[in-house]
């Protein structure tokens, strides 16, 4: 298996587990009603603030398809903005990220992401829902 695909595939498991864990955090917050204030960090940076515009719009994207009951086109529907979040989170690490090693990575992200985005949209082009 490739790194590239390697990539992949660990992307689209972390971005399960994030889905996840986000179902649960409502519930979870509002049983913790702690001073946070003192954890936090630069919340309000540049990069943080890239990170949760992506994340807000794949999360919204991927929730705004509707289901046709077809899994293979259901499946390729909801990847299509996942890789597009991981994508805008990539540039994101671009413009802010210092460690070569880190750009690098993301910069390999946005090439496999981009690749497979116009694999899927081939594929639902080839595939129309009846």
């Amino acid at each position: 298996m490739t790194l590239a695909k390697k990539l992949v595939l660990l992307l689209m498991a972390a971005g399960m587990l994030l889905a996840v864990f986000l179902e649960s955090v409502p519930a979870q917050s509002e049983e913790m009603k702690h001073d946070m204030g003192a954890m936090a960090t630069d919340a309000t940076s540049p990069s943080t603030e890239g990170y949760k515009a992506a994340m807000d719009k794949m999360h919204a994207d991927m929730m705004a398809s509707e289901y046709t009951g077809n899994a293979d086109v259901d499946f390729v529907k909801g990847m299509i903005p996942h890789h597009q979040g991981a994508i805008d989170m990539a540039k994101v690490e671009l413009a802010n990220g210092k460690d070569p090693e880190i750009r690098k990575l993301a910069e390999g992200v946005i090439a496999a992401q981009e690749a497979e985005i116009k694999q899927m949209q081939d594929w639902l082009a080839a595939h129309p829902v009846k």
